[in-house]
């Protein structure tokens, strides 16, 4: 059997990776663009909206080159994962959450150049969103936990003279 290294980074990015494309397919097959369903009536909304552009539709006129981002920010992730030293369990969840949404939303983008949104809480007046991007907001705080927490790590030439 083969040993991954940092095996729980790759579950974590292949599980958020597939509980994003599933539910964005499942808006896509059961919404028409547009339409919103009231889960809690004024308050969160599943409403299916496309995005061509980053957060908060930032770039949607020309941000075609966000999906040749997703790929290289993608790629650089699975290569520290795979190449790089062995993470800590908060190093692997905050990377496997970005890659995992990373994945979702750059996969959407090279299939039909936008993303699909569809988690709309209405209330607080905040952007329709999707769970790749959920997944990348918890990879990041999961990331900034062990910058935070985590104390530096011991150097080898502490207390030599120079």
């Amino acid at each position: 059997m083969i040993k991954f290294k940092n095996r729980l980074f790759w579950i974590v990015a292949v599980l958020s990776l597939g509980i994003d494309r599933l539910t964005k397919l499942w808006v896509v097959e059961s919404f028409k663009l547009g339409e919103s369903w009231p889960i809690i009536k004024g308050f969160f909304h599943f409403t299916y909206v496309t995005n061509p552009g980053a957060a908060f539709s930032l770039f949607s006129q020309g941000g075609g080159w966000l999906r040749w981002l997703s790929l290289a920010v993608s790629l650089a992730i699975m290569a520290y994962a795979w190449f790089g030293p062995r993470l800590n369990r908060w190093e692997q969840f905050g990377f496997g959450f970005i890659l995992g949404g990373a994945l979702g939303n750059g996969i959407d983008r090279f299939l039909t150049g936008e993303v699909v949104d569809f988690l709309d809480f209405r209330l607080i007046r905040f952007p329709v969103f999707n769970f790749a991007d959920v997944f990348i907001n918890i990879g990041i705080v999961c990331l900034l936990w062990v910058a935070f927490k985590q104390p530096p790590a011991a150097r080898k030439d502490e207390g030599e003279i120079r």
